[in-house]
């Protein structure tokens, strides 16, 4: 069965293994519920640019140029997938007054020499005012929602969103974007450390493989986020609109 297809809320299975016979979290003690509560709850969307979440753009044309195309397939899909998952996620957090916020790759400068190590070797770049700066269409930000232009993998270490986050009183941030294994697992487990509460959505993220998608979650689960589905998010999301407890 194919991983999107997976519709159970408690477990991302049969992606994988139950969380009691896991070696790696089955001894630990439970991990806690992200408290949802208005006025300290935020979306964080992580990379959904042209740059690297649009078929037709930087790095899924070189990836197909390198003669892996059919390889990238998979990628295409979760991007068809969580493309509408974040969009209905940032309509509920919009319409219940709760923060959206966006990180994506762009450096100060034209020729992207203030970009850090790690992004000069691994070739990311975006231009002020590219196109694969921009977030995608669908994603947009609306009204005054903070955008944070990083040149790094984790929002937290090339930016000043933690500082940020404190000012607004968010405890608890709802990760999704791209890529599982890269910038959103950077930004995961350093939000984690910084004493704030996770969820991952793992239909909301994708990564260039299931294989690397699923070791990212399993990574991730019960140790840094809770993993859970765009419609149990939005339930809580519900919940805080409604004013019940």
């Amino acid at each position: 069965m194919s991983m999107r297809r997976t519709t159970m809320r408690d477990e991302v299975t049969p992606m994988l293994p139950p969380r009691e016979r896991d070696p790696y979290i089955a001894w630990r003690p439970p991990f806690p519920e992200p408290p949802f509560e208005r006025g300290h709850t935020a979306l964080l969307v992580v990379d959904m640019q042209y740059l690297d979440a649009h078929w037709d753009y930087s790095m899924c044309r070189k990836i197909r140029d390198a003669g892996f195309e059919r390889e990238l397939l998979y990628y295409k899909d979760r991007l068809d997938l969580i493309v509408p998952n974040i969009r209905r996620l940032q309509n509920a957090f919009r319409t219940a007054g709760l923060e959206v916020m966006h990180a994506r790759i762009q450096s100060m400068t034209g020729d992207g020499r203030d970009r850090g190590p790690s992004h000069k070797r691994l070739g990311h770049f975006a231009a002020p005012q590219s196109r694969d700066a921009e977030i995608l269409d669908d994603l947009k930000p609306a009204s005054d929602e903070m955008v944070f232009s990083k040149t790094a993998g984790s929002v937290f270490s090339s930016t000043n969103i933690e500082y940020v986050l404190r000012n607004l009183e968010i405890r608890t941030l709802v990760a999704t974007g791209v890529v599982t294994t890269g910038c959103v697992h950077t930004a995961v487990t350093e939000a984690a450390d910084r004493g704030f509460s996770v969820a991952l959505v793992e239909d909301g993220c994708a990564a260039l493989t299931e294989e690397l998608h699923r070791a990212s979650i399993r990574i991730l689960r019960d140790v840094y986020a809770k993993i859970m589905r765009t419609e149990d998010v939005l339930a809580r999301i519900a919940a805080i609109s409604s004013g019940a407890p």
